[in-house]
Formats: structure tokens, sequence, C-alpha cells
């Protein structure tokens, strides 16, 4: 799962969520490697030819654009959401990957969670409830994982 529980002290949980990350660096290597050896297979008959010099700019700016698309991905789910308990407060920090910090607090006695099963963005939508506002919490998880972090977070509120 992508995310993890941890006590910081006897008092104090923290719960950390990130987007599951499918293509490791090994493999965005790889993946810009080999489809760079098989652009290369078509050109390997005009070897040697004027008309090799008039393709390979196309060739490799299809893999340039290749490469930022899958870093720019890449960038954009760098996101970390921190959920901090205390014995009277609950604090959600959610670390944007282009742009400030969204944070929310409130009093651990007024906090709630609430699934939304349809009404949401994506189905099984968990939102924590409290202090005035309402914040989404994991919508990049899938939704076998939010359901699974809606029943956590409901036990873990419970006084």
């Amino acid at each position: 799962m992508p995310y993890s529980w941890s006590h910081t002290d006897a008092t104090t949980r923290e719960l950390q969520l990130w987007p599951h990350q499918s293509l490791p660096p090994k493999g965005f290597a790889g993946f810009i490697l080999a489809t760079f050896l098989l652009i290369l297979l078509p050109l390997l008959p005009v070897l040697g030819s004027v008309v090799l010099w008039g393709l390979l700019p196309f060739l490799m700016l299809a893999v340039a654009g290749l490469w930022y698309a899958l870093g720019r991905n890449r960038r954009d789910a760098q996101i970390l959401e921190i959920l901090t308990l205390t014995e009277s407060h609950a604090h959600l920090v959610r670390h944007n990957p282009r742009s400030a910090a969204q944070e929310w607090q409130c009093n651990r006695y007024w906090a709630t969670t609430q699934m939304h099963e349809t009404d949401g963005p994506v189905p099984h939508y968990v939102t924590l409830k409290g202090g005035g506002r309402e914040v989404e919490i994991g919508a990049f998880l899938s939704e076998d994982e939010r359901i699974t972090l809606f029943e956590e977070l409901d036990r873990a509120l419970r006084p």
C-alpha cells in the first residue's frame, strides 16, 4: 500500500500517503534506452546515405518528447500527504509538486471521516471534516486502498 502509519511518540500517530510509482528510475532509463534502440532499427537500411540525416532529427525529437512526458508525469506524481494525530489535534499537510503546501487542522474530537461512494470525483472518495472545512485525503489511491484507508482513519479518529 502506498501509505504507512508510524508512531512518533506515545501519543502521536502519523500517516504518510503517496501515489504509487509504477516506473522506478531504472525502469525509466531502460524504457528510454529500449525505445531509442527500437527507433534506430528502421535507420539501418539508410546508414551512409543523406536520408539518415533527414530522418534522424525527427526520431531523436520523438525520444526527447517521450523522455519529457515521462519525466513530467513522474514530477507531477511527487505528492506527499502527512496526517498527524495527537491527543487533541488532527493536522493534515499536503505537499504538492509545483505549488505551496496545503494545510488543514482541527480539534481531534470534532474530526470525522466521510466516504462519498458516488458523489466524489472518484469512487469511494474519502474526506476529513472538521474545523469548518472538508478536505480530501488519498484521492490518488486505488478504490480498494481508499476503502481500507477510510476504515483505518475511522478507527484512528475514535476517542
